[in-house]
């Protein structure tokens, strides 16, 4: 049974930074890119970023180009997301996903095979 589990999330000052971290067990690495959602109230849940496991190669939505940086950890299996210069529009619950990162891409969060439980990221001052 494959798990995802978040952490890292909290309260930040805008221009701030945080990092949160999934961890995933009980899958085949290279099965599938791993990434992260973010959902805000009253809004969609929108795809931010993914990384492959084959070949690393990266996705990042527009809104987070050039302040969020995704990485893993092949021994460790474990994927972060480093968010820098954060707004207060960042503020969501961010969801560890595993998938074909297409889904990332096109926002497809209710093809989306894996989830974790999210955790409440907040930009205020």
């Amino acid at each position: 049974q494959l798990q995802l589990v978040e952490s890292g999330g909290g309260l930040v000052q805008p221009g701030g930074s945080l990092r949160l971290s999934c961890a995933a067990s009980g899958f085949t690495s290279g099965a599938y890119a791993i990434g992260w959602f973010r959902q805000a109230p009253e809004k969609e849940r929108e795809g931010v970023s993914c990384i492959s496991s084959s070949d690393r190669s990266t996705y990042y939505a527009d809104s987070v180009k050039g302040r969020f940086t995704i990485s893993r950890d092949n021994a460790k299996n474990t994927v972060y997301l480093q968010m820098n210069s954060l707004k207060p529009e960042d503020t969501a619950v961010y969801y560890c996903a595993a998938g074909n990162p297409l889904l990332f891409k096109l926002s497809a969060s209710r093809t989306i095979p894996y989830w974790g439980k999210g955790t409440l990221v907040t930009v205020s001052s």
